[in-house]
Protein backbone atom coordinates (compact mmCIF):
# COMPACT_ATOMS: atom_id res chain seq x y z
CA UNK A 1 0.00 0.00 0.00
CA UNK A 2 2.93 2.54 1.11
CA UNK A 3 4.16 1.88 -2.47
CA UNK A 4 1.06 2.27 -4.44
CA UNK A 5 0.78 5.96 -2.38
CA UNK A 6 3.99 6.99 -2.97
CA UNK A 7 3.25 6.16 -6.77
CA UNK A 8 0.01 8.01 -6.74
CA UNK A 9 0.84 10.98 -5.34
CA UNK A 10 4.26 11.49 -7.62
CA UNK A 11 1.65 10.91 -10.32
CA UNK A 12 -0.82 13.61 -8.64
CA UNK A 13 2.01 16.36 -8.50
CA UNK A 14 3.18 16.16 -11.59
CA UNK A 15 -0.60 16.30 -13.05
CA UNK A 16 -0.67 19.47 -10.76
CA UNK A 17 3.07 20.88 -12.23
CA UNK A 18 1.55 20.26 -15.47
CA UNK A 19 -1.73 22.06 -15.03
CA UNK A 20 0.50 25.06 -13.87
CA UNK A 21 3.17 25.18 -16.20
CA UNK A 22 -0.34 24.91 -19.29
CA UNK A 23 -1.65 28.04 -16.92
CA UNK A 24 1.50 30.05 -17.08
CA UNK A 25 1.27 29.38 -21.33
CA UNK A 26 -2.56 30.45 -21.36
CA UNK A 27 -2.67 33.43 -23.18
CA UNK A 28 -4.71 36.35 -20.82
CA UNK A 29 -4.06 34.09 -18.05
CA UNK A 30 -1.10 35.66 -15.26
CA UNK A 31 -0.10 33.08 -12.63
CA UNK A 32 1.70 34.42 -9.75
CA UNK A 33 3.79 32.72 -6.71
CA UNK A 34 3.66 33.47 -3.35
CA UNK A 35 4.92 32.71 0.15
CA UNK A 36 1.55 33.13 1.54
CA UNK A 37 -2.09 32.63 1.27
CA UNK A 38 -4.90 34.95 1.84
CA UNK A 39 -6.35 34.99 5.36
CA UNK A 40 -9.83 36.76 4.16
CA UNK A 41 -11.48 38.59 1.84
CA UNK A 42 -13.77 41.15 4.09
CA UNK A 43 -11.19 43.96 4.05
CA UNK A 44 -11.91 45.21 7.38
CA UNK A 45 -10.69 42.16 9.01
CA UNK A 46 -7.01 42.10 8.24
CA UNK A 47 -4.11 43.91 8.26
CA UNK A 48 -1.66 41.74 6.17
CA UNK A 49 0.02 42.34 2.61
CA UNK A 50 -1.00 38.83 1.69
CA UNK A 51 -4.50 40.07 1.84
CA UNK A 52 -4.12 44.30 1.00
CA UNK A 53 -2.60 43.33 -2.52
CA UNK A 54 -4.90 41.34 -3.65
CA UNK A 55 -7.95 43.65 -2.35
CA UNK A 56 -6.41 46.11 -4.42
CA UNK A 57 -7.36 44.47 -7.68
CA UNK A 58 -10.80 43.37 -6.34
CA UNK A 59 -12.24 46.10 -4.32
CA UNK A 60 -11.63 50.08 -5.16
CA UNK A 61 -11.29 52.84 -2.31
CA UNK A 62 -12.76 56.30 -2.70
CA UNK A 63 -9.23 57.62 -3.31
CA UNK A 64 -6.27 56.24 -4.57
CA UNK A 65 -2.06 56.33 -4.39
CA UNK A 66 -0.93 56.90 -7.83
CA UNK A 67 2.21 54.25 -9.72
CA UNK A 68 4.18 56.67 -7.83
CA UNK A 69 3.39 56.14 -4.47
CA UNK A 70 3.36 60.03 -4.15
CA UNK A 71 -0.26 61.33 -4.79
CA UNK A 72 -3.85 60.31 -4.62
CA UNK A 73 -5.57 60.33 -7.54
CA UNK A 74 -9.58 59.41 -7.89
CA UNK A 75 -11.24 55.63 -7.15
CA UNK A 76 -14.75 54.93 -6.90
CA UNK A 77 -14.96 59.34 -6.22
CA UNK A 78 -14.26 61.04 -9.42
CA UNK A 79 -13.79 63.93 -7.35
CA UNK A 80 -14.47 65.27 -3.55
CA UNK A 81 -14.35 68.82 -1.98
CA UNK A 82 -13.58 70.43 1.22
CA UNK A 83 -15.74 72.79 3.48
CA UNK A 84 -13.02 75.87 4.63
CA UNK A 85 -13.61 74.38 8.05
CA UNK A 86 -11.85 71.06 6.93
CA UNK A 87 -14.64 69.18 8.03
CA UNK A 88 -16.84 68.05 5.28
CA UNK A 89 -15.84 66.23 2.37
CA UNK A 90 -18.29 65.80 -0.55
CA UNK A 91 -17.15 63.04 -3.19
CA UNK A 92 -19.10 62.83 -6.21
CA UNK A 93 -19.63 58.70 -7.09
CA UNK A 94 -18.94 57.84 -10.47
CA UNK A 95 -21.29 56.19 -12.13
CA UNK A 96 -19.93 52.46 -11.83
CA UNK A 97 -21.44 49.12 -10.58
CA UNK A 98 -19.93 46.13 -8.75
CA UNK A 99 -19.03 43.18 -10.77
CA UNK A 100 -22.64 41.74 -9.94
CA UNK A 101 -23.91 44.20 -12.41
CA UNK A 102 -25.52 46.37 -9.42
CA UNK A 103 -24.91 50.21 -8.95
CA UNK A 104 -22.21 51.20 -6.63
CA UNK A 105 -24.16 54.05 -5.18
CA UNK A 106 -22.94 57.14 -1.86
CA UNK A 107 -25.14 54.64 0.29
CA UNK A 108 -22.77 51.96 -0.24
CA UNK A 109 -19.30 54.19 0.15
CA UNK A 110 -21.26 55.38 3.55
CA UNK A 111 -22.28 51.74 4.29
CA UNK A 112 -18.41 51.04 4.15
CA UNK A 113 -16.90 53.86 5.78
CA UNK A 114 -19.50 53.35 9.20
CA UNK A 115 -18.60 49.48 8.80
CA UNK A 116 -14.88 50.37 9.19
CA UNK A 117 -15.44 52.45 12.03
CA UNK A 118 -17.70 50.58 14.03
CA UNK A 119 -17.65 46.86 13.15
CA UNK A 120 -16.56 45.19 16.42
CA UNK A 121 -14.25 42.75 13.93
CA UNK A 122 -12.79 45.86 12.51
CA UNK A 123 -9.22 45.83 13.00
CA UNK A 124 -9.31 49.86 11.81
CA UNK A 125 -11.48 51.15 14.22
CA UNK A 126 -9.40 53.96 15.94
CA UNK A 127 -8.17 55.37 12.20
CA UNK A 128 -11.83 56.27 11.49
CA UNK A 129 -13.39 57.23 14.70
CA UNK A 130 -12.38 60.76 13.51
CA UNK A 131 -15.77 60.21 11.68
CA UNK A 132 -18.59 61.54 12.61
CA UNK A 133 -21.12 60.85 10.33
CA UNK A 134 -21.47 59.27 6.35
CA UNK A 135 -24.22 60.14 4.44
CA UNK A 136 -25.35 59.54 0.91
CA UNK A 137 -27.03 63.21 0.12
CA UNK A 138 -28.17 61.30 -3.18
CA UNK A 139 -27.54 58.21 -5.43
CA UNK A 140 -24.12 59.62 -6.54
CA UNK A 141 -23.08 62.01 -3.65
CA UNK A 142 -21.00 61.07 -0.21
CA UNK A 143 -20.92 63.48 2.42
CA UNK A 144 -18.30 62.54 4.69
CA UNK A 145 -18.23 64.89 8.31
CA UNK A 146 -15.33 64.90 10.55
CA UNK A 147 -15.25 65.40 14.22
CA UNK A 148 -12.63 67.81 13.88
CA UNK A 149 -10.41 68.39 11.30
CA UNK A 150 -7.75 65.18 10.23
CA UNK A 151 -4.43 65.61 8.28
CA UNK A 152 -4.17 62.35 7.22
CA UNK A 153 -8.10 62.08 6.25
CA UNK A 154 -7.54 61.73 2.66
CA UNK A 155 -5.05 59.37 2.70
CA UNK A 156 -6.90 56.91 4.83
CA UNK A 157 -9.39 56.82 2.41
CA UNK A 158 -7.18 55.03 -0.07
CA UNK A 159 -6.18 52.28 2.23
CA UNK A 160 -7.71 48.97 0.69
CA UNK A 161 -9.44 48.15 3.50
CA UNK A 162 -10.86 51.05 3.54
CA UNK A 163 -12.61 50.15 -0.01
CA UNK A 164 -16.42 50.44 -1.26
CA UNK A 165 -17.83 47.11 -0.78
CA UNK A 166 -21.65 46.36 -1.59
CA UNK A 167 -24.13 46.68 1.20
CA UNK A 168 -26.43 44.56 -0.44
CA UNK A 169 -24.07 41.59 -1.13
CA UNK A 170 -22.88 41.75 2.94
CA UNK A 171 -26.01 41.87 4.31
CA UNK A 172 -27.75 39.29 1.54
CA UNK A 173 -24.90 36.85 2.07
CA UNK A 174 -23.66 37.60 5.74
CA UNK A 175 -20.11 38.77 6.66
CA UNK A 176 -18.24 35.08 6.31
CA UNK A 177 -19.99 34.10 3.20
CA UNK A 178 -18.79 37.50 1.94
CA UNK A 179 -15.17 37.26 3.23
CA UNK A 180 -14.99 33.60 0.89
CA UNK A 181 -16.58 35.13 -2.19
CA UNK A 182 -16.50 39.23 -1.84
CA UNK A 183 -18.57 41.61 -4.67
CA UNK A 184 -16.27 44.57 -5.14
CA UNK A 185 -15.45 46.96 -8.18
CA UNK A 186 -12.38 46.31 -8.61
CA UNK A 187 -10.43 45.63 -11.98
CA UNK A 188 -10.92 41.45 -11.14
CA UNK A 189 -13.44 39.77 -9.14
CA UNK A 190 -12.94 37.00 -7.19
CA UNK A 191 -13.66 33.36 -8.92
CA UNK A 192 -12.38 30.64 -7.37
CA UNK A 193 -10.45 30.40 -3.66
CA UNK A 194 -9.04 26.94 -2.49
CA UNK A 195 -7.32 28.06 0.78
CA UNK A 196 -3.50 26.83 1.42
CA UNK A 197 -3.36 26.86 -2.55
CA UNK A 198 -4.51 29.49 -4.71
CA UNK A 199 -7.35 32.19 -5.60
CA UNK A 200 -8.21 32.54 -8.80
CA UNK A 201 -9.42 35.91 -10.08
CA UNK A 202 -11.11 36.67 -13.55
CA UNK A 203 -11.76 40.20 -15.16
CA UNK A 204 -14.24 42.15 -13.89
CA UNK A 205 -16.28 43.76 -16.79
CA UNK A 206 -17.76 46.32 -14.45
CA UNK A 207 -15.05 48.03 -13.44
CA UNK A 208 -15.05 51.97 -14.75
CA UNK A 209 -11.86 51.31 -16.50
CA UNK A 210 -12.33 47.67 -18.22
CA UNK A 211 -11.20 48.51 -20.98
CA UNK A 212 -7.89 49.60 -20.18
CA UNK A 213 -7.34 45.95 -18.23
CA UNK A 214 -5.63 43.31 -20.94
CA UNK A 215 -5.75 40.33 -18.58
CA UNK A 216 -8.40 38.06 -18.68
CA UNK A 217 -7.56 36.11 -15.06
CA UNK A 218 -5.11 36.35 -12.43
CA UNK A 219 -4.15 33.17 -10.60
CA UNK A 220 -2.49 33.59 -7.22
CA UNK A 221 -0.60 30.55 -6.37
CA UNK A 222 0.49 29.36 -2.58
CA UNK A 223 3.86 28.06 -2.69
CA UNK A 224 5.48 28.76 0.33
CA UNK A 225 8.83 27.51 -0.20
CA UNK A 226 10.83 30.54 -1.77
CA UNK A 227 13.59 27.89 -3.85
CA UNK A 228 10.59 26.07 -5.28
CA UNK A 229 8.71 29.32 -6.30
CA UNK A 230 12.29 30.67 -7.91
CA UNK A 231 12.18 27.42 -9.92
CA UNK A 232 8.73 27.34 -11.57
CA UNK A 233 9.27 30.74 -12.65
CA UNK A 234 12.69 29.86 -14.52
CA UNK A 235 11.10 26.51 -15.51
CA UNK A 236 8.04 28.64 -16.85
CA UNK A 237 5.70 26.97 -14.70
CA UNK A 238 4.93 30.49 -13.48
CA UNK A 239 4.74 34.00 -14.80
CA UNK A 240 5.86 35.55 -11.85
CA UNK A 241 7.25 35.02 -8.63
CA UNK A 242 7.25 37.68 -5.52
CA UNK A 243 9.87 38.04 -2.98
CA UNK A 244 12.87 37.03 -4.37
CA UNK A 245 15.31 36.02 -1.97
CA UNK A 246 18.02 38.16 -1.77
CA UNK A 247 21.09 35.72 -2.46
CA UNK A 248 19.17 35.10 -5.76
CA UNK A 249 18.84 38.23 -7.36
CA UNK A 250 22.13 38.20 -8.99
CA UNK A 251 22.00 35.32 -10.43
CA UNK A 252 18.18 35.24 -11.64
CA UNK A 253 19.12 39.02 -12.97
CA UNK A 254 21.42 36.39 -15.40
CA UNK A 255 18.65 34.45 -16.51
CA UNK A 256 17.84 35.80 -20.47
CA UNK A 257 14.26 34.51 -19.76
CA UNK A 258 13.63 36.89 -16.82
CA UNK A 259 12.70 40.20 -15.49
CA UNK A 260 13.74 40.97 -11.99
CA UNK A 261 12.23 44.10 -10.63
CA UNK A 262 13.48 45.85 -7.67
CA UNK A 263 10.65 48.83 -6.70
CA UNK A 264 11.03 50.94 -4.23
CA UNK A 265 9.55 50.52 -0.87
CA UNK A 266 7.76 51.42 2.31
CA UNK A 267 9.11 48.05 3.68
CA UNK A 268 10.57 47.46 7.13
CA UNK A 269 11.49 44.80 8.71
CA UNK A 270 11.76 44.59 12.63
CA UNK A 271 11.90 41.94 15.55
CA UNK A 272 8.72 42.20 16.96
CA UNK A 273 8.87 41.91 21.12
CA UNK A 274 6.18 40.26 22.91
CA UNK A 275 6.02 43.42 26.09
CA UNK A 276 3.81 41.13 28.10
CA UNK A 277 5.93 38.24 29.16
CA UNK A 278 8.32 38.69 31.68
CA UNK A 279 11.27 40.35 31.39
CA UNK A 280 10.29 41.71 28.28
CA UNK A 281 8.44 44.09 29.72
CA UNK A 282 11.30 45.74 31.41
CA UNK A 283 12.33 48.63 28.67
CA UNK A 284 16.19 47.91 30.08
CA UNK A 285 16.14 44.46 28.79
CA UNK A 286 14.73 45.50 25.12
CA UNK A 287 17.27 48.17 25.10
CA UNK A 288 19.83 45.42 25.95
CA UNK A 289 18.28 43.20 23.37
CA UNK A 290 19.06 46.18 20.88
CA UNK A 291 22.45 46.33 21.87
CA UNK A 292 23.13 42.68 21.32
CA UNK A 293 21.99 42.53 17.74
CA UNK A 294 24.79 43.77 14.95
CA UNK A 295 22.18 45.15 12.48
CA UNK A 296 25.23 45.90 10.05
CA UNK A 297 26.04 42.37 9.78
CA UNK A 298 22.29 41.46 9.11
CA UNK A 299 22.21 43.84 5.80
CA UNK A 300 25.52 42.74 4.85
CA UNK A 301 25.43 38.90 5.23
CA UNK A 302 21.52 38.47 4.94
CA UNK A 303 20.41 41.22 2.03
CA UNK A 304 23.88 41.04 -0.27
CA UNK A 305 23.85 44.87 0.07
CA UNK A 306 20.64 45.32 -1.16
CA UNK A 307 18.88 46.32 2.32
CA UNK A 308 19.68 49.52 5.05
CA UNK A 309 19.66 49.77 7.95
CA UNK A 310 16.97 50.99 9.51
CA UNK A 311 16.85 53.44 12.36
CA UNK A 312 12.98 53.89 13.08
CA UNK A 313 9.34 52.50 12.14
CA UNK A 314 9.25 55.47 9.43
CA UNK A 315 10.91 54.14 6.69
CA UNK A 316 13.54 55.95 4.61
CA UNK A 317 11.79 58.38 2.01
CA UNK A 318 8.70 58.42 3.63
CA UNK A 319 7.01 61.50 4.81
CA UNK A 320 8.32 62.70 8.25
CA UNK A 321 11.13 60.36 8.39
CA UNK A 322 13.75 61.06 11.67
CA UNK A 323 16.96 60.30 9.66
CA UNK A 324 18.70 61.20 12.83
CA UNK A 325 16.79 59.00 15.24
CA UNK A 326 18.61 57.29 17.75
CA UNK A 327 20.89 54.02 16.59
CA UNK A 328 22.15 51.63 19.15
CA UNK A 329 25.55 50.64 18.41
CA UNK A 330 26.36 46.64 18.19
CA UNK A 331 27.37 46.17 21.87
CA UNK A 332 27.10 42.50 23.43
CA UNK A 333 28.68 43.24 26.44
CA UNK A 334 26.89 46.01 27.20
CA UNK A 335 23.86 44.25 26.82
CA UNK A 336 25.31 41.50 28.88
CA UNK A 337 25.88 44.09 31.90
CA UNK A 338 22.33 45.81 30.99
CA UNK A 339 20.85 42.20 31.30
CA UNK A 340 22.50 41.19 34.29
CA UNK A 341 21.24 44.81 36.01
CA UNK A 342 18.00 43.91 35.22
CA UNK A 343 17.50 40.71 36.90
CA UNK A 344 17.68 38.83 33.24
CA UNK A 345 21.33 37.50 33.00
CA UNK A 346 19.65 34.13 32.54
CA UNK A 347 16.85 35.05 29.65
CA UNK A 348 15.52 32.15 27.22
CA UNK A 349 13.11 33.67 24.23
CA UNK A 350 11.31 31.41 21.77
CA UNK A 351 11.76 32.79 18.42
CA UNK A 352 8.59 32.14 15.76
CA UNK A 353 10.60 31.94 12.57
CA UNK A 354 8.34 31.28 9.04
CA UNK A 355 9.64 27.77 8.01
CA UNK A 356 10.33 28.08 3.83
CA UNK A 357 11.31 32.00 4.09
CA UNK A 358 15.35 32.05 3.12
CA UNK A 359 15.64 35.47 3.98
CA UNK A 360 13.71 34.69 7.65
CA UNK A 361 15.10 31.53 8.67
CA UNK A 362 18.94 33.35 7.69
CA UNK A 363 18.17 36.31 10.11
CA UNK A 364 17.27 33.79 12.78
CA UNK A 365 20.41 32.06 12.70
CA UNK A 366 22.12 35.55 12.74
CA UNK A 367 20.68 36.56 15.79
CA UNK A 368 20.68 33.56 17.62
CA UNK A 369 24.19 33.64 17.17
CA UNK A 370 24.50 36.97 18.02
CA UNK A 371 21.89 37.06 21.06
CA UNK A 372 24.23 33.94 22.38
CA UNK A 373 27.12 36.48 22.75
CA UNK A 374 24.63 38.67 24.83
CA UNK A 375 23.95 35.32 26.92
CA UNK A 376 20.70 35.01 26.06
CA UNK A 377 19.46 31.53 24.69
CA UNK A 378 16.89 31.93 21.70
CA UNK A 379 14.97 28.35 20.86
CA UNK A 380 14.14 28.89 17.29
CA UNK A 381 10.34 27.34 16.45
CA UNK A 382 9.72 27.16 12.63
CA UNK A 383 6.20 27.17 11.64
CA UNK A 384 4.43 27.60 8.25
CA UNK A 385 3.65 30.67 7.68
CA UNK A 386 -0.28 30.48 7.73
CA UNK A 387 0.32 29.64 11.74
CA UNK A 388 2.80 32.53 12.61
CA UNK A 389 0.20 35.52 11.99
CA UNK A 390 -2.17 33.58 14.49
CA UNK A 391 0.46 32.49 16.91
CA UNK A 392 1.61 36.41 16.97
CA UNK A 393 -1.81 37.76 18.03
CA UNK A 394 -2.67 35.13 20.01
CA UNK A 395 0.63 36.31 21.79
CA UNK A 396 2.31 32.37 21.41
CA UNK A 397 5.84 34.04 20.95
CA UNK A 398 8.80 36.26 23.01
CA UNK A 399 10.26 37.55 19.19
CA UNK A 400 9.90 37.01 15.60
CA UNK A 401 11.16 38.82 12.33
CA UNK A 402 7.51 40.60 10.40
CA UNK A 403 7.82 43.50 8.35
CA UNK A 404 5.08 46.07 7.58
CA UNK A 405 4.90 48.20 4.20
CA UNK A 406 2.87 51.25 4.20
CA UNK A 407 -0.46 51.61 2.60
CA UNK A 408 -1.43 55.31 2.65
CA UNK A 409 1.25 57.77 2.00
CA UNK A 410 0.72 59.70 5.83
CA UNK A 411 2.60 57.98 8.95
CA UNK A 412 -0.96 57.74 10.67
CA UNK A 413 -1.32 54.66 9.61
CA UNK A 414 1.58 52.80 10.91
CA UNK A 415 2.05 55.21 13.68
CA UNK A 416 -1.39 54.26 14.90
CA UNK A 417 -1.14 50.65 14.49
CA UNK A 418 1.85 50.11 15.79
CA UNK A 419 2.11 53.00 18.85
CA UNK A 420 -1.50 54.05 19.71
CA UNK A 421 -3.90 51.30 18.73
CA UNK A 422 -5.57 49.06 21.23
CA UNK A 423 -7.34 46.75 18.73
CA UNK A 424 -4.32 44.79 16.99
CA UNK A 425 -2.54 45.23 20.59
CA UNK A 426 0.25 48.08 18.91
CA UNK A 427 0.74 44.88 16.38
CA UNK A 428 1.04 41.86 18.45
CA UNK A 429 3.53 43.87 20.76
CA UNK A 430 1.47 44.42 23.96
CA UNK A 431 3.27 47.96 24.30
CA UNK A 432 1.32 50.44 26.31
CA UNK A 433 2.93 53.65 26.63
CA UNK A 434 -0.50 56.10 27.16
CA UNK A 435 2.01 59.24 26.52
CA UNK A 436 2.58 58.01 23.28
CA UNK A 437 -1.04 57.04 22.48
CA UNK A 438 -1.78 60.40 23.42
CA UNK A 439 0.67 61.91 21.24
CA UNK A 440 -0.53 59.84 17.93
CA UNK A 441 -4.16 60.74 18.42
CA UNK A 442 -3.04 64.39 18.57
CA UNK A 443 -0.66 64.28 15.57
CA UNK A 444 -3.47 62.35 13.60
CA UNK A 445 -5.72 65.76 14.23
CA UNK A 446 -2.51 68.43 14.29
CA UNK A 447 -3.46 70.51 11.01
CA UNK A 448 -0.05 72.84 10.96
CA UNK A 449 2.63 70.66 9.10
CA UNK A 450 5.69 72.12 11.02
CA UNK A 451 4.44 71.46 14.48
CA UNK A 452 2.71 67.86 13.03
CA UNK A 453 6.13 66.99 11.44
CA UNK A 454 7.57 67.66 15.22
CA UNK A 455 4.85 65.32 16.85
CA UNK A 456 6.44 62.58 14.75
CA UNK A 457 10.03 63.12 15.38
CA UNK A 458 9.13 62.71 18.68
CA UNK A 459 7.33 59.62 18.54
CA UNK A 460 10.10 58.39 16.44
CA UNK A 461 12.71 59.36 19.49
CA UNK A 462 9.93 57.68 22.17
CA UNK A 463 9.21 54.67 20.10
CA UNK A 464 13.13 53.92 19.88
CA UNK A 465 13.94 54.69 23.26
CA UNK A 466 10.73 52.43 24.57
CA UNK A 467 12.25 49.97 21.88
CA UNK A 468 8.41 49.06 21.11
CA UNK A 469 10.18 46.81 18.51
CA UNK A 470 13.55 46.79 17.66
CA UNK A 471 14.42 48.24 14.15
CA UNK A 472 16.41 45.82 11.46
CA UNK A 473 16.48 47.40 7.50
CA UNK A 474 14.62 48.41 4.91
CA UNK A 475 14.73 46.72 1.34
CA UNK A 476 13.07 47.17 -2.25
CA UNK A 477 10.09 44.96 -3.32
CA UNK A 478 11.92 41.96 -5.31
CA UNK A 479 9.86 40.02 -7.55
CA UNK A 480 10.81 37.88 -10.75
CA UNK A 481 8.37 37.51 -14.06
CA UNK A 482 9.42 36.00 -17.49
CA UNK A 483 9.80 38.47 -20.22
CA UNK A 484 6.88 38.15 -21.82
CA UNK A 485 5.40 40.10 -19.00
CA UNK A 486 5.30 43.81 -18.79
CA UNK A 487 3.56 46.24 -16.41
CA UNK A 488 4.56 43.89 -13.07
CA UNK A 489 5.21 46.58 -10.85
CA UNK A 490 4.60 47.86 -6.93
CA UNK A 491 4.25 51.32 -6.25
CA UNK A 492 6.13 52.09 -2.96
CA UNK A 493 2.76 51.49 -0.63
CA UNK A 494 3.02 47.69 -2.11
CA UNK A 495 0.14 48.46 -4.74
CA UNK A 496 0.42 45.92 -7.97
CA UNK A 497 -1.38 47.52 -11.17
CA UNK A 498 -2.57 44.16 -12.52
CA UNK A 499 -5.06 46.35 -14.23
CA UNK A 500 -2.02 47.66 -16.57
CA UNK A 501 0.26 44.32 -16.44
CA UNK A 502 0.29 43.02 -20.02
CA UNK A 503 1.01 39.48 -21.05
CA UNK A 504 2.52 38.75 -24.47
Amino acid sequence: MKHKHVKFLAASVFLALSVVSEMAQAAGVLTIGRREDSTTFDPIKSAQNADNWVFSNVFDPLVRVDKTGTKLEPGVAESWSVSPDGKVYTFKIRDTQFSDGTPLTASDAAFSLLRIRDDAGSLWRDSYSIIASAEAADPRTLVVTLKSPSAPFLSQLALPNASVISEKALKAEGAETFAEKPVGSGAFSVKEWVRGEKIVLVKNPNFWQAKNVSLDEVDWLTIPDDNTRMLKVQAGELDAALTVPFSRIASLQKDGNLKVELDPSTREDHLLINHSHGALGKVEVRQALDFAIDKDAIVKTVTFGYGQVANSYIPAGAVYHYNDNLRRAYDPEKAKQMLKAAGASDLTLNYVVNAGDEVDEQIAILLQQQLAKAGVKVNLQKVDPSQSWDMLVAGEYDISVMYWTNDILDPDQKTTFVLGHDTNMNYMTRYKNDTVKALVAAARVEMDAKKREQMYIDLQKMAKADVNWIDLYYSPYRNVTRKNIDGFYQNPLGRFFLEDTVKK
